[in-house]
């Protein structure tokens, strides 16, 4: 009885971790909303310049930035911005970046969190895709590594099918699956990069704005691992399912896995021949 009471103790505290991390992205989403195709106009003092410039690049017909120069140190005041004010508005960049921008990020998020049965698991994998993300794009941002988007496309999409195809083989979380989402993490963290870096950089805040951004697309990651782990357990509950080893796995893991997993290398393939 102690085990089933501290194992609804720690689900009570996740569906509240999970319902604070979802609130707290889409309030951080609805702080900076704007109408799709309503951008910043000289006289417009309603919206950050900076922000509402980066966002427009966000919306463009392409999907890419294509800013002359980066963010602009200034505020609306025309004052210096602080290191803090930076990286606030690289939160905001990071998380749009995520939401809705990043579907092929949310997709390899989505596919490890199919695979995560229990917590433990869950945990191991998003916190080895974190670390090694983290560590790519801050090579890449310093200009340590320069990998090539031509290369580093394709490959995310492959390592979204590689994930999802092996939730459908494997029940449980292999011994060797976080060091190959750790893997895969460094390449999405070259996909990253490469966004981080056709932004630009306001001059003399690099770390802020580095940081900043990888705030914003963490929280982004959460509050997506957020609201799947609620559907999740409303699933496992309606499918009476509380372990996810049957029913859930059935009707949620498998086909949910597998239309990932065929999404993923349509993407690889359509990236190498474009």
């Amino acid at each position: 009885m102690d085990r089933t009471r501290k194992a609804a103790t720690i689900v009570t505290g996740l569906c509240r971790l999970a319902t604070i991390l979802t609130v707290t992205a889409f309030m951080a989403l609805a702080a900076h909303a704007h109408p799709e195709d309503d951008f910043c106009t000289p006289g417009d003092d309603s919206m950050d310049p900076a922000l509402c410039a980066a966002l427009a690049d966000l919306n463009s017909e392409d999907g890419k930035i294509q800013l002359s120069g980066a963010p602009s140190i200034l505020n609306d005041d025309g004052m210096e911005r602080s290191a803090w004010a930076t990286a606030a508005l690289y939160v905001s960049i990071g998380i749009r970046h995520i939401l809705p921008g990043g579907l092929d990020h949310i997709l390899f998020v989505l596919a490890v969190f199919l695979a995560s049965v229990h917590l433990r698991a869950l945990v191991i994998q998003i916190s080895a895709f974190t670390v090694a993300h983290t560590v790519t794009l801050a090579m890449a941002a310093s200009g340590v590594i320069a990998p090539s988007a031509a290369l580093v496309e394709p490959l995310i999409a492959l390592t979204i099918g590689f994930v999802a195809f092996e939730n459908l083989i494997f029940k449980d979380m292999t011994k060797w699956r976080p060091a190959v989402v750790f893997g895969f993490g460094l390449i999405h963290g070259m996909g990253f990069a490469g966004f981080f870096g056709e932004l630009g950089l306001p001059p003399g805040q690099f770390w802020s704005s580095l940081i900043g951004f990888n705030i914003g697309v963490e929280i982004g990651q959460l509050a997506v691992v957020a609201v799947a782990a609620v559907l999740g357990l409303l699933l496992r509950r309606t499918l009476n399912d509380r372990r996810g080893t049957r029913q859930y796995r059935r009707f949620v893991v498998l086909p949910g896995s597998a239309l990932i997993g065929i999404v993923g290398f349509w993407w690889a393939v359509e990236r190498v021949i474009q």
